[in-house]
């Protein structure tokens, strides 16, 4: 209990966070995106900024998005395909993305990145760089993958490790990640009605590990199995994580006033 109340307190005083929404928290079961949800999301995160925190939002979406402009079932399966959705999809979810954080008068900028990005050396200062000027303007970097060119999302499981990975470079305090699974649970929820809620994770173990789930929706490539890599990746560089329910932004503010829904990893 004292450990999840000192964990409590620290999220409720994290300056730097970063949320991470996944595409089947942004779309519905259809792949169309779920305009009322980012709207809702929009207001939260512009809130946390104007109480002066340092925010930065990883989204997932872009080929779950260009999948259903190209009327495509299910998400598409061959690498072009792929990149090609992600390149219609990325600039329209970007475009909605500005529509509703500019109601708000928060200014947005784009990053995509590459894994290249984060290896040691010039490219990595310069994306650590222009993340620090971009926050010291008051502007909100929203991340996703450079899927147009690269394999990175599938190599970074639905963005679940981009967003531990972009914690880590920006020694963020904390990194939210919004699933369509409200938390992590002793078995899989949706087979076994009596699966219990694990509020707090001191360490990842392997007890821990083996009770990650199946990948996620239709249209996108994450589950809990990613969302415990990011938690392992967050606990080396010392970055608190959180899983909740994405389907009310709210929610966001709930986890850092510190009431107890989803699950807490700590960084000790």
């Amino acid at each position: 209990m004292e450990n999840i109340l000192k964990a409590k307190e620290k999220i409720k005083n994290a300056k730097r966070i970063v949320i991470k929404v996944g595409t089947s928290t942004l779309t519905y079961a259809n792949g169309k995106i779920n305009l009322e949800l980012i709207n809702k999301l929009s207001w939260v995160l512009t809130t946390l900024i104007n109480q002066g925190r340092e925010i930065i939002l990883v989204t997932s979406g872009a080929i779950g998005v260009g999948a259903t402009k190209l009327n495509f079932k299910e998400r598409p399966k061959l690498t072009r395909e792929k990149q090609a959705a992600a390149a219609i999809g990325q600039a329209s979810l970007m475009q909605i993305y500005q529509n509703f954080f500019n109601q708000y008068n928060q200014m947005t900028a784009q990053i995509l990145l590459t894994k290249d990005d984060f290896k040691e050396g010039e490219r990595k200062t310069n994306t650590s760089n222009t993340f620090e000027t971009l926050i010291e303007f008051g502007v909100l970097p929203i991340v996703n993958a450079n899927d147009t060119i690269s394999t990175f999302e599938i190599e970074f499981s639905d963005n679940d490790t981009l967003s531990a990975s972009v914690a880590g470079l920006l020694k963020a305090n904390l990194l939210i990640i919004l699933t369509d699974i409200d938390s992590l649970y002793d078995s899989n929820p949706q087979k076994n009605i009596n699966a219990k809620r694990i509020p707090y994770v001191g360490r990842v173990t392997k007890e821990i590990a083996d009770v990650a789930g199946d990948k996620g929706s239709t249209f996108s490539v994450g589950g809990m199995e990613t969302k415990i890599s990011a938690a392992e990746e967050c606990y080396q560089d010392g970055v608190m994580m959180a899983i909740a329910d994405g389907s009310d932004p709210i929610t966001i503010i709930d986890i850092i006033n510190g009431k107890d829904i989803g699950t807490i990893f700590d960084c000790n």
